[in-house]
């Protein structure tokens, strides 16, 4: 128990920890807020429009790339997330004003979705690589487990209060809220011992997104584990849509729709204190997981009653999960400390880029064939993802056969991941390094 919470015992990594997971809850309260008044207040239960709402919120990463990554890492995260999230609680107050004013429209919200999503292209790559700037390289993959674990226990809070707060006092109020919450990350922001971070590691040529994407083009690994994440990030993951369209069609309200992303949340969190336990994030752990995903996924669209459609959720989200916090701490980790940020910057694109490709999809199925179809779309996309990881993981030269067992084999984790040969004298310095990443050997009987 110890092993898992040691991030904790550090100062700086336990007040950002608080300070997340408030700010988290209330996030997540709104969010509830904006996909419920989209769906019944905006529109009469149009999915598409909801799904053009997610897509308007979560492109600005992908189409911002360039920038935002090389923001992440040419200026001191901690002032970038100070702005950032400055402006997300200013952008909440506004919109709760709209709404309690009574003045709100669809085109309005589509138009601050947009605004949300700037903020966010520019807030989550820093807030990925400020974590392993508070804490040492031993204990990175840890403490990116852990911030999943305040994100996903603030998932299973948020939205069943949320659902509550709609009921009981309206949606303007909830965003209103949460953007007093904001106030708990700038606190804990500010009460940061600045002298116990860790040095930034700068590159000390020109910095350009085209770095970053000649690192990861050079890095098999990372490209597989992109292309899973993807898959499974933008046909698989519109839990928004999913959860809502399925509350109705069994006939439940506001409250009924945030239970479902609570107990979504319960696997959720699961899976990310499981992933704390590791030693180390591992590939093999992100195919199973994206596996997992696409199986629970399949068999939850089948769920006659709304009590076994939660209880398949669980699963649902212990997979997801297992899968996000891996990869995380897998790309982190083993990525070049100067090119941290921009690496960071590409996988966030992947991540929420990928919702502005799949949520109108998954919305438009959900409108015309049900939300069990689109489900079941997402549910394919995992299987899918988990068949290419593991197709790449044959093809690697890293299954052996295990001469001690009659029928077993081993999975070889520990050979050097390869970087780029001989980039251009623009390249950082530190990308142009002779010695090849080497991952540490597995410690005997760990998972």
């Amino acid at each position: 128990m110890k092993e898992m919470f040691r991030s904790l015992g550090l100062f700086n990594f336990r007040i950002w920890f608080i300070g997340a997971l408030v700010s988290n809850i209330g996030g997540w309260m709104q969010s509830t807020a904006q996909d419920w008044v989209v769906l019944t207040q905006l529109t009469d239960n149009d999915a598409t429009a909801m799904g053009v709402t997610m897509a308007l919120q979560f492109g600005p990463p992908l189409v911002l790339v360039s920038l935002t990554g090389w923001v992440a890492d040419r200026f001191d995260r901690r002032k970038v997330l100070f702005l950032t999230q400055g402006a997300l609680m200013a952008l909440a107050i506004v919109v709760g004003y709209l709404l309690l004013s009574g003045v709100m429209t669809l085109p309005l919200m589509l138009f601050f979705a947009l605004l949300f999503g700037i903020a966010n292209a520019f807030d989550s790559p820093a807030r990925q690589a400020f974590v392993t700037d508070v804490v040492s390289r031993e204990n990175a993959s840890n403490a990116v487990a852990l911030n999943a674990a305040s994100f996903n226990t603030a998932r299973l809070i948020g939205p069943a209060v949320g659902g509550v707060l709609i009921v009981v006092v309206g949606t303007g109020w909830v965003f209103m809220i949460n953007a007093a919450t904001f106030l708990a990350m700038l606190i804990a922001l500010a009460m940061m011992h600045t002298d116990e971070l860790l040095p930034r590691v700068r590159a000390t040529g020109r910095q350009r997104l085209a770095d970053g994407f000649r690192y990861v083009w050079g890095r098999p690994d990372l490209k597989v584990t992109f292309v899973i994440v993807f898959l499974v990030g933008a046909f698989g993951m519109n839990f928004p849509i999913f959860a809502s369209t399925m509350a109705l069609e069994f006939g439940k309200d506001a409250d009924g729709y945030g239970l479902l992303s609570s107990v979504l949340a319960i696997g959720s969190l699961a899976g990310a204190l499981l992933a704390a336990r590791r030693d180390r994030a591992r590939m093999r752990v992100i195919m199973v997981a994206a596996g997992g995903f696409g199986l629970a996924s399949l068999v939850s669209s089948f769920m006659p009653t709304y009590a076994s459609y939660a209880v398949l959720l669980t699963f649902v989200g212990f997979f997801t999960v297992t899968m996000l916090t891996t990869a995380n701490g897998y790309v982190q980790t083993t990525t070049e400390p100067a090119l941290r940020g921009r690496v960071m910057a590409l996988y966030m694109a992947v991540i929420m880029g990928s919702t502005p490709i799949g949520a109108p999809i998954a919305g438009w199925v959900a409108e015309a064939m049900g939300p069990r179809a689109a489900i079941q779309l997402g549910g394919v996309a995992g299987l899918l993802a988990c068949t290419i990881g593991l197709l790449w993981l044959l093809t690697s030269g890293r299954v052996h056969r295990d001469a001690g067992r009659r029928f077993g084999v081993t999975i070889d984790e520990t050979q050097s991941i390869a970087v780029i040969p001989t980039p251009p004298e623009e390249f950082s310095d530190a990308v142009a390094s002779t010695t090849p990443i080497r991952l540490p050997r597995s410690r005997p009987h760990s998972r």
